[in-house]
């Protein structure tokens, strides 16, 4: 038998090796947990300089950004003050929302009108932490408290409102706020899933057309009224693309301070070629921007599920359309002033009457009168109407005098009576029957 070896003991490795790493490990998360710790200082807004509160609230500013503010009370006295919150606080620490973060006393009085900031932009006090934006956006705005929760939710919520991107639209309500009430919209209308071209399109276009809103909606579950008749068929897996502009109106009521805006009226210029692609939507809106002729639309779209009855109403309204513009096109081909048959209407009957008259004059060997004639017949019918006139009036020396009735003196002379005969009237008594 052949003889085992037996195995060497290994001895376990020196620590020196291993010590010298773990105190790099532990120094480097030591270092991120401080450096994670130490936040930049959030900014305090200075209520009393005008012009930095006309810079926060409408963006007037020459840096042009957005603004992030929390409502938060200024230290007094010398004293600490509140602590920030920790949701807006993670939020601007994350630095991934574009816009600035400040902080604002909203208790200040606004001298111009007397009201406190909470006022004036109507921000609800009671809900904690008070946070709205404004600048560039618009007006302050104040964030719903559903998304206050964490700084995460503040920051997408931000991402979504501030950075362009284009408006997924699924009720009328959500068309006409974010599209329809907007100077100028582009609204994409899917036929499917879009293609990855189509997504670069839109994105060059929210690049290249900052101050146009862009919207989208499925139209292959959804159905716009009032508004499909004037854009290409719908065709599944086929895209098509309209323009908004506001004519007039808006959304707004009005209140005490505000007048009703009045009702929203908007026009249109659809994409007439088949498919989308980034040239064509990009000719269509530069159009709209330089001023070309818009269609008035009468109502408002209104979105409903597509249905089969809804396109079968839509392809009547088509047809009807069609109809509309063959005889339009007819009427337009026909030659001027030409008379066929008295169809009954104004034409018509003008028509039959000229023919009648030329007729008559051919017939007759009548000669047209010229200009000089008729205006010769015309002063002397006028001369003969103001001589009958005459005879009618009565002058001032006719008239008797006031008070007096008018009454012809020789009225008894004019008038004969026939002599009665008591004799007759007593036959004729006689001749009534007595029925006793």
């Amino acid at each position: 038998m052949a003889r085992i070896q037996k195995k060497k003991t290994e001895s376990a490795p020196p620590v020196d090796k291993f010590l010298k790493p773990a105190v790099g490990v532990a120094l480097a998360m030591l270092a991120y947990y401080f450096l994670k710790g130490m936040t930049k200082e959030i900014r305090r807004i200075d209520v009393n300089d005008a012009l930095a509160l006309r810079e926060v609230f409408f963006g007037e500013g020459p840096s042009g950004n957005d603004f992030v503010v929390l409502c938060h009370p200024e230290a007094k006295d010398g004293s600490v003050g509140l602590p920030i919150s920790s949701v807006f606080q993670d939020s601007h620490d994350d630095g991934t929302a574009p816009a600035e973060y400040v902080l604002m006393d909203c208790d200040h009085v606004l001298p111009d009108s007397g009201k406190t900031i909470y006022e004036k932009f109507k921000l609800n006090k009671k809900k904690r932490p008070t946070v709205f934006v404004s600048g560039k956006v618009g007006p302050p705005k104040q964030v719903p408290e559903k998304h206050l929760k964490t700084g995460g939710m503040l920051t997408k919520l931000l991402k979504q409102m501030l950075e362009p991107h284009a408006a997924k639209i699924e009720k009328t309500k959500e068309l006409k706020e974010k599209c329809l009430n907007k100077d100028v919209c582009g609204l994409l209308l899917k036929g499917g899933k879009p293609e990855p071209y189509v997504k670069h399109a839109m994105a060059n276009l929210l690049g290249k057309y900052p101050n146009v809103q862009f919207a989208s909606i499925d139209s292959s579950l959804l159905f716009l009224i009032n508004l499909e008749e004037h854009l290409p068929e719908f065709v599944p897996g086929e895209h098509r693309f309209v323009v908004f502009k506001k004519v007039s109106g808006g959304l707004s009521s009005g209140d005490n301070e505000t007048k009703a805006e009045g009702r929203l009226k908007t026009s249109i210029l659809p994409l007439e070629t088949p498919g989308v692609s980034f040239n064509s939507m990009n000719t269509l809106v530069g159009d709209v921007l330089n001023g070309k002729k818009m269609k008035k639309i009468p109502a408002l779209p209104n979105i409903k599920t597509r249905t089969k009855k809804l396109e079968e109403s839509e392809r009547q309204k088509r047809d009807r359309q069609k109809d509309q513009a063959r005889r339009k096109a007819q009427e337009d081909q026909k030659p001027p002033q030409t008379f066929s048959a008295n169809d009954g209407t104004k034409e018509g009957r003008r028509l039959e009457r000229e023919r009648r008259r030329a007729e008559h004059n051919a017939k007759n060997n009548v000669n047209p009168k010229t200009p000089e004639e008729i205006a010769e017949m015309e002063r002397r019918r006028r001369h003969r109407m103001e001589e009958e006139a005459a005879k009618w009036n009565i002058g001032a020396e006719d008239a008797p005098e006031e008070g007096a009735p008018v009454e012809d003196e020789n009225w008894e002379e004019d008038v004969e009576y026939d002599d009665v005969d008591e004799d007759d009237e007593d036959d004729d008594d006689d001749e009534v029957m007595d029925l006793d």
